[in-house]
């Protein structure tokens, strides 16, 4: 456990209602980004034990951006310390409604094909290995994405063939914990529960590959 990171406040999320992409960008670095540094090495200690290889953490530079703002930020965990977009991995990120913690294979990892076939032959074990709390999302930039209890093992298999054939699908599985949950104000246990939510993501992490 890291003694330096609070956990997450309102002034976090707030970062999100900066207008404009310097302004933005400024009140993120200075507000988020040292946060999600902090947590990123804490976490690929972690991480790495978990999974049995070295894990490395990349936070969003938002580096392509010249107009639009970003509406999230993020740090990735991946097997590669150069970068983690081509790599199934693991996020903890912000919107400015929620914090993520999620497994996830987007449209740039050739390892969509492996999750999809995964997710295919084994729709009803991943139906019941995955909390009801938790949701699925095919677009990362979509806030809100459809929560497990809503998913039956038919629209799994559905999901796993559009992650196959859509070019720009992509798969996100994970938790959302809305701003306002006052388990963000404590490090030690939003930390807790960041580990023990990727302790239960890792057999999907592990299944595509």
């Amino acid at each position: 456990m890291m003694t330096n990171f609070n956990g997450f406040t309102a002034q976090d999320f707030d970062v999100f209602t900066v207008p404009g992409l310097e302004g933005r960008m400024e009140a993120i670095i200075a507000q988020v980004r040292p946060k999600l540094e902090d947590l990123g090495q804490t976490l690929s200690t972690y991480l790495s034990a978990l999974c049995g290889e070295e894990m490395y953490p990349h936070v969003a530079k938002h580096a392509r951006r010249t107009v639009n703002p970003p509406i999230d930020t993020w740090v990735a965990l991946a097997s590669a310390k150069r970068g983690y977009k081509a790599l199934p991995h693991f996020e903890v990120g912000l919107f400015s409604t929620h914090l993520f913690i999620i497994f996830a294979v987007i449209y740039e990892s050739p390892n969509k094909l492996v999750f999809a076939d995964f997710l295919d032959k084994h729709a009803a074990k991943v139906k019941k290995m995955v909390p009801e709390h938790f949701f699925w999302s095919m677009d990362h930039f979509n806030p809100v994405g459809t929560p497990h209890a809503e998913v039956n093992s038919t629209e799994l298999k559905v999901m796993a063939e559009r992650l196959k054939n859509v070019k720009k699908a992509e798969m996100m599985c994970g938790l959302r914990i809305e701003r306002d949950d006052p388990i963000l104000l404590d490090g030690e246990k939003l930390l807790a529960k960041i580990e023990e939510t990727f302790a239960t993501l890792q057999p999907l992490y592990k299944a595509s590959f």
